[in-house]
């Protein structure tokens, strides 16, 4: 398949929106999923009247509850919670857009002597705002990217990868082969503007002052929530969920079906596979996404104050911050 390079003028990156001052804190909340975020995130907002911004590229879908293990109404509650349940799950919600109202809703938190924590697990969301990316403002062309994905459903995704490394190689060598979304959307900007991504991506990092707090634990201890997670979901009514989607109108062409805990339903609805092997599934691939965050964060480290929470109790983190808002005058 031959496939157009309907390119345009290379559209200039919006720039972020900026702090409100110079000395405005940030909190981040950062970890591998099932670590115990939400939890602490929760806590640590008590203690010094914050609020939560998440930094989840699945919660931000409705209808979308027990597979993206969103806090629950009472955690919700208990802390003002925002960027959850904003867009349906048909709807491709880019990275500009996360960071726009990222900024905006941190700019809100401030603007009211409260103190924002942005808590989550996708590198993407969290990196953009910490480093300030600038991020090319491309919409999503629905044709390219079918002939993209249809390209890497007939060569294997290794051969989409090489396109990429072929036109941008900075953008190549930071983008995982497996990783199909994200080497279309940057051939996708390529093919597009005839600029590669990695030129259009530059930092501007905010002015805000930012204490990065990392939760860890031992894989086997990791592994072990996050397959005891997964039962609990299921329990819960996971499937039930993912049928209601559907009945709805909702495809699994749908961003938020195609992902973690909902597309490996699909075999299974078809009759092709059994439950239990739909939940080993969900277990495997969200072992192996867990182990993509953590290589994502050791590679964007800029400062991450790790704590073992099976060494730690939830009671020195807390402390860790009150004493670093006590120090820098928040």
């Amino acid at each position: 398949m031959v496939i157009a390079q309907t390119r345009r003028p290379a559209p200039q990156p919006a720039p972020a929106p900026a702090p409100s001052a110079a000395r405005d804190p940030l909190v981040v909340v950062l970890g591998p999923t099932a670590v115990g975020k939400t939890s602490l995130a929760i806590q640590i907002a008590l203690a010094v009247e914050g609020e939560i911004v998440s930094a989840d590229s699945r919660q931000v879908y409705r209808y979308m509850d027990i597979g993206t293990a969103k806090p629950s109404p009472q955690e919700l509650a208990t802390v003002p919670h925002h960027l959850i349940d904003i867009v349906t799950p048909d709807r491709h919600f880019t990275l500009a857009e996360y960071q726009r109202a990222a900024y905006q809703t941190i700019a809100d938190i401030l603007a009211r002597d409260k103190i924002p924590l942005l808590v989550g697990g996708t590198g993407q969301y969290l990196t953009a705002i910490i480093e300030g990316w600038s991020i090319p403002e491309v919409p999503p062309d629905p044709t390219l990217r079918a002939e993209l994905e249809d390209f890497a459903a007939t060569h294997g995704a290794r051969a989409l990868h090489d396109r990429l490394r072929a036109a941008d190689p900075a953008a190549a060598a930071r983008i995982d082969y497996r990783n199909v979304r994200r080497v279309i959307r940057a051939l996708e900007v390529w093919l597009r503007t005839g600029t590669p991504i990695s030129a259009l991506q530059r930092k501007s990092p905010p002015a805000y002052r930012i204490l990065q707090i990392g939760l860890t634990r031992p894989r086997s201890d990791l592994y072990a929530r996050i397959d005891a997670r997964i039962e609990e979901m299921i329990a819960a009514g996971l499937e039930d969920e993912v049928r209601a989607l559907l009945q709805a109108g909702y495809t699994w062409e749908c961003p938020a079906l195609s992902g973690l805990g909902y597309a490996q339903w699909r075999p299974y609805l078809a009759g092709e596979i059994t439950l239990e092997q739909v939940i080993q599934a969900i277990q495997r691939e969200t072992r192996a996404y867990a182990r993509r965050q953590y290589t994502w964060f050791r590679g964007h480290d800029t400062g991450i104050c790790w704590f073992d929470l099976s060494q730690t109790a939830p009671e020195t983190v807390i402390e860790t911050v009150r004493r670093w808002l006590s120090d820098q005058g928040a």
